[in-house]
């Protein structure tokens, strides 16, 4: 069953991940065949809120008007030391009941304030992904994705992450059918592939000191070139042994590891910006061909060279 609709407003919402869920299950597509959902903002109290953009929401509900709902949606409201214990009750009610849980965001801490992941998979943005694997110890937290469906929880990534999830669930009760339609609607992918990954900028790690600062640029202006760790000993004046040591402790990776995660960048960036052949990119990036860099692209991005030209192209 998916009629009935919560989504859990409280001060400081951020106003995108709540419209995400207004969105969905907020709008009456009725005359387009589609289900129409009973849909209704929640509070720890009913009211006003403000939201992290400054101005305010009406809430017409409090904590009561979750025990009504077959979904409750947990917006992003930041990062909090603690949240309404009658909202959690609420919460925790709504799950042993059997209603579907599903976070935005930052929406995923309420959860986890309630214990709603403990003993799940889970996921938030990856910016709150350390700290909410340390207040919760108890959930695995999944930071590379952009949804985890833990039956009946579902936690989702950052901002447009809550739209995967949302429609997700959609597919899931629903069918494909519906999830396509709403997406239709909305102008938006009714599934994407990837997750986080692909979207943070994660340098790699830089020397700390001054010794390796020439190496690390030689290879970056050879990214397209063989590579051996003899061949950067020597040019470190170094033996090979000492290098690696060396390599590590500067760098905190190993120089494989390293020209690796230099070579992913380059290509993303060729990606975003050229219009060239995927195997031509490939060799500019020392990768030698497309079926290797694909490989390293699913590694370590979740994705692959034409999906992340699909999304960032043009950006």
């Amino acid at each position: 069953m998916l009629k009935n609709v919560v989504a859990v407003v409280l001060e400081e919402v951020h106003p995108f991940e709540l419209g995400v869920a207004c969105e969905v299950f907020g709008l009456d597509r009725g005359e387009e065949g589609l289900p129409v959902y009973d849909f209704a903002l929640v509070g720890d109290r009913p009211g006003p809120m403000r939201t992290h953009a400054g101005f305010t929401v009406d809430v017409p509900h409090g904590p009561e008007r979750i025990a009504q709902a077959d979904l409750v949606v947990a917006t992003a409201t930041g990062v909090r030391d603690s949240y309404p214990e009658p909202l959690l009750e609420a919460l925790r009610a709504a799950h042993d009941r059997g209603a579907y849980l599903l976070s935005i965001c930052s929406g995923s801490f309420l959860l986890g304030a309630a214990g709603l992941l403990d003993g799940r998979r889970s996921t938030t943005h990856w910016k709150h992904a350390e700290t909410m694997a340390r207040r919760f110890p108890l959930t695995t937290v999944e930071p590379d994705v952009l949804y985890v469906d833990d039956d009946p929880v579902i936690t989702s990534a950052g901002t447009a992450a809550g739209i995967d999830a949302c429609l997700h669930l959609v597919r899931k009760v629903q069918g494909a059918e519906v999830a396509r339609g709403i997406a239709r609607r909305m102008v938006v992918a009714p599934h994407r592939d990837g997750g986080q990954a692909q979207f943070i900028n994660r340098p790699l790690p830089e020397a700390d000191g001054e010794s390796l600062g020439p190496v690390l640029e030689w290879m970056r202006r050879h990214l397209d070139e063989e590579t051996t760790v003899d061949r950067l000993a020597a040019l470190a004046h170094m033996s090979p042994r000492t290098f690696a040591r060396r390599f590590q402790q500067e760098t905190g990776t190993t120089p494989h590891r390293w020209l690796t995660g230099q070579r992913i960048l380059h290509a993303q960036r060729l990606l975003e910006s050229t219009a060239e052949p995927i195997d031509a990119i490939a060799t500019r990036s020392g990768f030698g061909n497309a079926a290797t860099l694909r490989h390293h692209f699913g590694r370590r991005l979740g994705t692959t060279p034409q999906a992340y030209r699909r999304a960032f192209a043009g950006v």
